[in-house]
């Protein structure tokens, strides 16, 4: 007697569940929606910025002020591949990886580059 009290309860349950195609679809509807949400406020602004700043490495040439990783200010004095010589102080260079180059110190816009 008490199992079939279990099974009445349980197909009730199921039946509930179920609620046809728009049952599962609502269901699903907000994961959606903070997956898009997350997307266009974190993911995209974040890969739009990684861009921009890979680009920035691209092109970083001779002569360029920069900034590194560790806080320290410099001028590119020569260009190996990923490898920058960087002049911290006259006469006193280092080497440094291309990538841990953080920001321009002062950049300079391509219009003032072509007038120089």
């Amino acid at each position: 007697m008490f199992f079939a009290d279990v099974a009445h309860a349980m197909g009730a349950a199921g039946q509930q569940a179920q609620g046809g195609p728009m049952g599962a679809l609502g269901s699903f509807l907000p994961l959606i929606l903070m997956f898009a949400i997350f997307y266009f406020l974190l993911i995209r602004p974040q890969q739009k910025k990684a861009k921009e700043h890979k680009a920035m490495l691209d092109a970083i040439q001779r002569g360029d002020r920069v900034l590194t990783a560790g806080g320290i200010y410099g001028r590119v004095t020569a260009v190996d591949g990923d490898e920058l010589t960087v002049e911290l102080a006259e006469g006193m260079q280092v080497k440094v990886e291309r990538s841990f180059v953080s920001n321009l110190a002062n950049p300079v816009k391509k219009e003032e580059k072509k007038d120089k």
